[in-house]
């Protein structure tokens, strides 16, 4: 099933402008928009949308940006057809959407996917090391994978206990 991520404006195509949408809106009431996926769907398409603070986030957390960004999804009807909006914490296996997640969580172990193979590999799981220019660099059992970030599908954080 193919999707997008909206990370930061000009990184990855937001053919819908979520981000520039609800952007605003979310971090008026006080938290970080992390990304926003979409999945689509004929059936059941699915939008959602990664929130943050300091502390973390709770259910009431959710349940106000839900109530907010669906307010303004109805009036501004960016999606067409029927989708489910899910808000949510970024979790222990939070997504990296943006060059400063990738500095920020630099050290820690990541899994990334690829659009299209680096070095003959499209799935890596290796020690996130930050980025290079506009390459993001992960560290796979002492080889360095410098990976051009827009080929990223999708990057999470690999949690640890």
């Amino acid at each position: 099933m193919a999707h997008f991520l909206f990370p930061v404006p000009g990184m990855r195509h937001d053919p819908y402008n979520l981000r520039g949408l609800l952007g605003p809106t979310i971090e008026a009431l006080g938290y970080e928009l992390v990304g926003i996926e979409f999945h689509p769907n004929s059936v059941n398409a699915l939008l959602r949308v990664y929130i943050d603070k300091d502390g973390g986030i709770t259910l009431d957390d959710c349940q106000l940006v839900s109530h907010r960004v669906s307010g303004l999804l109805d009036v501004e009807d960016p999606i067409h057809g029927h989708y489910t909006l899910e808000v949510s914490s970024p979790g222990l296996d939070r997504p990296l959407f943006e060059p400063a997640h990738f500095e920020r969580f630099a050290g820690q172990t990541v899994r990334v996917q690829l659009i299209l193979p680096v070095q003959g590999k499209r799935k890596l799981k290796g020690v996130l090391r930050g980025m290079r220019g506009q390459m993001v660099v992960v560290d796979v059992e002492g080889q360095e994978y410098e990976l051009p970030l827009e080929q990223i599908e999708r990057a999470r954080l690999v949690p640890q206990f």
